[in-house]
């Protein structure tokens, strides 16, 4: 067996009910001030009171920042960073989606007082270091799995994503409450649980770290996330199956964070930042395409993920490799996403953009199973147009 590294987050906390927890937690580490980072629709749903009602019980005192918008831009990280140091917190907790727990793992840092890096240095692998504050992710949606990931994506300039991948980047503790998700609208439910089977798809295939402990977090993944996505999109208030997905999510994350995704993101990411599509949804775009060109590499690997969502499938590694895609690409029928990028006004002069952007991709592109070219990617592009 070949060698591998694990990491994952300190703590996680999971079940209906567990953001009761927290008062255990606050209690125990002896916080005074909690900064929590969200967005304008949690606070203006009023999602977060069950959060405030634990705190203003023990007494804490708390600031909200509430900025956080899809794709962060760097001003946005920046400016809650400085908000955070004014308030002079001594433990951050987020509690939304990808973006709003992206942005709450920077700030740990940024806003340490000994902190003495700027986030122009933390940018790249491995470049991030300590110290950083006591971290607390509450996800929202049951998609991202930011919250064991050590990974916080960040758009620089006008349509560039850029990625800080550090260990200290990690949770300390990450809750996992589906009551939380359960008045998500169905398509946000459909693009995050599609942004999650892609996340255990690419870790099962990663090309260069794929390993046992991430394959078997990414196969339980994908069949809690098979399994309850359907019944979710059927019942929005079925709320074991949301449980089931947010731990589905979770586990894809622990297995991405150790065993990097490939194309798909590579691909999905220059789609958000010209066309302000949602990450979830833009994998979703790209999946079938990229799980075609990947076949002649990954066909195997396609073909044990299938007989593990079916046991009863069989045949030969073609066959069941042609059967997951169709497998997949019934997923994608039936999330009432739209999958045309004609549909979404996206403009077709823009696709060799589009496909230049996506091979600036190398630490994603190094790990996909097939070297991807820029033709591949114009033609993958073009498949998905009309």
């Amino acid at each position: 067996m070949s060698q591998f590294q694990f990491q994952t987050a300190t703590r996680i906390i999971s079940g209906l009910g567990s953001i009761q927890e927290l008062k255990q937690i606050i209690l125990e580490n002896h916080y005074r001030k909690l900064l929590i980072i969200t967005d304008a629709g949690m606070v203006q749903h009023q999602l977060h009171l069950p959060i405030i009602e634990i705190l203003e019980r023990l007494n804490i005192t708390y600031s909200i920042y509430s900025n956080i918008q899809a794709d962060p831009p760097e001003h946005i990280v920046l400016d809650a960073a400085e908000f955070a140091k004014k308030e002079k917190v001594d433990a951050i907790l987020s509690f939304g989606g990808g973006s709003s727990m992206d942005v709450a793992k920077i700030i740990a840092l940024l806003a340490h007082p000994e902190q003495r890096q700027t986030i122009a240095e933390m940018y790249g692998v491995n470049n991030a270091k300590g110290p950083k504050l006591p971290l607390i992710l509450v996800p929202t949606t049951a998609g991202t799995g930011s919250e064991v990931t050590p990974i916080s994506i960040v758009t620089t300039g006008e349509t560039t994503k850029t990625g800080i991948v550090s260990p200290h980047l990690y949770a300390d503790i990450a809750i996992l409450d589906a009551n939380f998700t359960q008045g998500l609208p169905a398509h946000i439910t459909a693009a995050t649980g599609i942004d999650a089977m892609v996340h255990a798809i690419e870790a099962y295939t990663s090309k260069i770290k794929k390993n046992f402990y991430a394959d078997m977090l990414a196969k339980n993944a994908l069949r809690l996330l098979n399994d309850n996505l359907p019944k979710v999109l059927k019942d929005g208030t079925d709320l074991e199956a949301r449980q089931n997905m947010l731990l589905g999510s979770m586990l894809a994350g622990q297995a991405f964070a150790n065993a990097p995704v490939g194309a798909v993101h590579a691909l999905a990411y220059p789609l958000g930042g010209h066309f302000h599509l949602s990450h979830g949804h833009t994998n979703a775009l790209v999946l079938v395409e990229i799980l075609k060109f990947n076949a002649p590499h990954a066909k195997h690997l396609y073909a044990e993920l299938m007989q593990w969502l079916d046991p009863r499938s069989n045949g030969s590694s073609d066959g069941l490799c042609d059967l997951f895609i169709d497998h997949m690409q019934n997923h994608l029928d039936q999330s009432g996403l739209v999958l045309k990028l004609q549909d979404l006004n996206v403009p077709r002069q823009s696709l060799e953009t589009l496909a230049k952007d996506a091979m600036l991709q190398t630490r994603l592109l190094q790990n996909n199973p097939r070297e991807m070219t820029e033709q591949a990617a114009l033609e993958i592009y073009e498949a998905i147009y009309a």
